[in-house]
């Protein structure tokens, strides 16, 4: 079931909210699907908002895109450095410079937050 999938539940909890009526679904071809809006209202319904208690930027900031995880990677050299943060279930990546890194102390276990605003966000749909 891609919906539990979607939300990083089990396939047993999707059939739970629809049996308790959080989640509505119909049959197709004798398998229960779920309307894409309504999973994607849920979704934002258990957005987890903990990690934002985190980001003291959220409301100071344009950019409207931003993640809170833990460092789990940095690898320097004298000039660059390339950072990873697990956000929830996302691996962010980025790569600013190793003054940066030491200045605001990043090192494997830190709290961060990567802010992101492009100009160009590149989208790819399901495969047909």
């Amino acid at each position: 079931m891609a919906a539990g999938a979607l939300l990083g539940v089990s396939d047993d909890t999707i059939r739970r909210w629809v049996d308790k009526g959080r989640l509505g679904a119909s049959v197709v071809d004798g398998r229960q699907v779920v309307d894409g809006a309504e999973l994607a209202a849920l979704a934002k319904e258990l957005a987890d908002d903990s990690l934002d208690a985190l980001d003291d930027g959220i409301g100071r900031r344009s950019a409207r895109n931003h993640f809170t995880g833990l460092v789990t990677k940095v690898v320097s050299d004298q000039v660059m450095s390339q950072v990873e943060l697990q956000c929830g279930r996302f691996k962010v990546v980025s790569l600013i410079s190793t003054e940066a890194v030491n200045e605001l102390q990043l090192e494997v276990g830190s709290v961060a937050t990567a802010v992101v605003k492009a100009t160009n966000v590149t989208l790819e749909g399901p495969r047909s």
